[in-house]
């Protein structure tokens, strides 16, 4: 190919380059930005930061392991609001509010906390059809504006549920339409956010004493902790007014019902009170402990009554000065960590909440994209004093962002007490990593510049993803694993090993596609040895993609056996294993025999992203099989990956097809 083409070649490959990445990041980003104005909410001020840092290390139980609250209240800010921040508009300035700071305030002022735009809607027919006016077609929305029509909520997303079951009975289809199924999402969620705000109600209203109010005056409040003091006396009266047949005194029957509603309202939202049995596994709800401690279930009485009195002094040091409420959240907080730290359930509770704050993979993606903008750069003004200043830059920011990809999966470890790959968003970091890794490692041994460019690139995508993954599924990735995978030795030996070889086969189908890029643009100035270099890297990575998949294979049917009693089934994820492995396979077969070349291979190279992807991530969208766990369903973006590897495969073949047109034409 003429140098000539070479120069213009690079400017297209470098604005074409910057179009996408451009498109990706704000397609990143956009989910954190306020679709209006950002919502004035009056007399709010922000907790301060010491506060919330005590908040942060208050343990609780969810999703069946201990974690801090700053965990639980980061994953229930995505799941409403589809981000983990939030900004408002205060009293003198614009705040950005973190999932702990929105968490507080929903328990301890909620009075401010139903002003905040909780809910994101992305549909704006929910709103019309339970008539609530919408300003856009996607914005974020407070309770003060939904509660209105929760009645007529709460009817469409039960009458919807019928629809589904009906149609799953049926053996129909029971897919929802998008707005049908986010009528039902937004009535879940509005029902979560009531259980938060409630919370508390029992500390801050206590119940009525009815009839206590003399010559006229208001009846007198009594503190529930008070009250269950008298518990064993109360129950005493109910036994006896069922064994006489008489009647219950109208105002104990009263108070017994405001106490139950209390505890009702106060049963889910937070689990944070340790039992008292290290025996017991399941912690307790503050409404858990006030139920069992007036029914005179299993339990202990007098711990249940000091833990409702803290929460009780907690919940009314608010409205006090701020001093104030610190020492009695830290009382809280020492008293609930000293429990748990008895029953060996606050180990790593503090580890966890730094992990958060600290956002480990989200500074690598930013020293990511500067290694991609950096890469570009170098590619586009090719060697010289400037090349070699963008090269050292690109290699810099690229190590840093690998090196806090490192610690975020160590530190991930720890915290899990398991290997690092046990779900979906586990592999989309761990192959990041891993892609980044190995890229760094063939530059190295080439010094050609063509992996040292691709290694930021590979790292900004998959870090992404796994962030999209991440808002779409608003799970806690770090909860325990479904039964079949709670094996950290068929853990670290099977699915370690099939996933480096996803990671091994994406690398060598983007290596391919720089190839294409390269020879279609002029971009290697016609230089075979830089071609050459290339191919024999894409040849390595085959080869690796080859050994990983079937070693990872293997071992998973060795587990299979000793899981499921078989060796092999004919699963999805098998046969997409499977899949890989005869692919790659062939390849080399097909290489070795001189069926393809240069140009054959990197064709072939392409395709086996779409096989790997199949692999990986499209056959967890199919619901079957056993291995049919940790996905999130009805993700149709997988097809527009297929979409690009045709098209680079289609742009590849006029490429080879032009060169060869001109070389009959010479």
């Amino acid at each position: 190919m003429s140098n000539s083409f070479s120069k213009p070649g690079r400017w297209i490959a470098a604005g074409l380059a910057l179009i996408a990445f451009t498109a990706v990041f704000y397609n990143l980003v956009k989910d954190n930005m306020p679709a209006g104005d950002v919502r004035k909410i009056e007399g709010y001020t922000p907790l301060p930061k010491a506060t919330l840092q005590i908040a942060e290390t208050i343990p609780v139980q969810e999703g069946g392991r201990i974690k801090p609250l700053s965990t639980f209240a980061g994953f229930t800010m995505l799941s409403f609001h589809g981000a983990r921040s939030m900004e408002v508009q205060g009293d003198s300035a614009k705040l950005k509010i973190t999932p702990t700071a929105w968490l507080m305030d929903t328990l301890f002022r909620p009075q401010l906390a139903v002003k905040m735009p909780t809910f994101r809607i992305d549909n704006s027919v929910v709103l019309e059809a339970i008539g609530v006016t919408a300003r856009s077609k996607r914005d974020r929305y407070s309770y003060e504006e939904i509660e209105p029509a929760r009645a007529k909520l709460i009817e469409l997303a039960q009458s919807y549920e019928t629809l589904k079951k009906t149609k799953k009975e049926a053996g129909q289809n029971d897919t929802l339409d998008p707005s049908q199924a986010q009528t039902i999402d937004l009535a879940y969620n509005l029902r979560s956010y009531e259980s938060l705000l409630g919370y508390f109600g029992f500390a801050r209203y206590g119940v009525k004493l009815t009839g206590s109010g003399k010559h006229g005056a208001p009846d007198q409040r009594a503190d529930i902790s008070a009250l269950l003091i008298t518990a064993p006396e109360i129950r005493k009266q109910v036994s006896s007014s069922k064994a006489q047949g008489t009647g219950l005194d109208p105002r104990i029957e009263d108070l017994l019902q405001q106490v139950f509603d209390a505890a009702n309202f106060s049963k889910f939202g937070l689990i944070l009170l340790p039992p008292a049995n290290p025996k017991q596994p399941i912690w307790l709800s503050a409404g858990n402990a006030i139920y069992n401690t007036l029914t005179d279930t299993e339990g202990d009485a007098p711990l249940a009554i000091a833990d409702i009195k803290l929460l009780e002094s907690l919940a009314r040091s608010v409205t006090e000065d701020e001093a104030t409420f610190r020492t009695e959240l830290t009382k809280v907080r020492d008293a609930l960590a000293a429990r748990a730290t008895q029953r060996g359930e606050y180990r790593h509770i503090a580890l966890e909440a730094s992990y958060y704050r600290n956002a480990y993979f989200l500074n690598a993606l930013v020293y990511f994209i500067i290694g991609t903008l950096t890469a570009l750069a170098m590619w586009t003004v090719g060697k010289g004093k400037a090349g070699r200043i963008l090269t050292w830059a690109t290699f810099a920011a690229t190590v840093t962002g690998l090196v806090y990809c490192i610690i975020a999966i160590v530190t991930r470890c720890i915290i899990m007490q398991r290997p690092p790959v046990g779900n979906l968003y586990d592999t989309t970091v761990f192959i990041a990593t891993v892609v980044v890794f190995i890229s760094l490692l063939i530059e190295w041994m080439t010094r050609r510049r063509f992996a040292l460019g691709v290694a930021p690139i590979l790292g900004t995508f998959f870090i992404i993803l796994s962030r999209r993954f991440e808002l779409g599924d608003a799970k806690d990735n770090m909860d325990p694993l479904v039964a079949v995978l709670n094996s950290n030795y068929w853990l670290t030996i099977h699915v370690l090993t099939i996933t480096m070889g996803y990671a091994a086969g994406l690398l060598s189908a983007f290596l391919s596609f720089i190839y294409l890029l390269m020879r279609g643009l002029g971009l290697d100035d016609g230089d075979k040895d830089l071609r050459r270099s290339l191919t024999r890297a894409v040849y390595g990575m085959i080869c690796l993609t080859l050994f990983l998949s079937l070693v990872g294979t293997v071992l998973g049917g060795v587990w299979a056996n000793d899981s499921w009693g078989r060796f092999w089934g004919w699963d999805p994820k098998e046969n997409g294993a499977l899949l890989i492995v005869l692919w790659t396979l062939s390849i080399l077969h097909a290489r070795l025999g001189g069926y393809i070349r240069e140009w054959g291979l990197h064709f072939a190279s392409v395709f086996t992203a779409a096989v790997v992807t199949f692999s990986w991530w499209h056959v967890n969208f199919l619901g079957v099989g056993l291995h049919n766990y940790g996905f999130t369903a009805g993700k149709n973006s997988v097809y527009v990956f297929y979409a690009f590897v045709a098209a680079v495969l289609i742009f590849g073949v006029v490429v080879m097809a032009a060169e060869m047109s001109r070389k009959k034409a010479a």
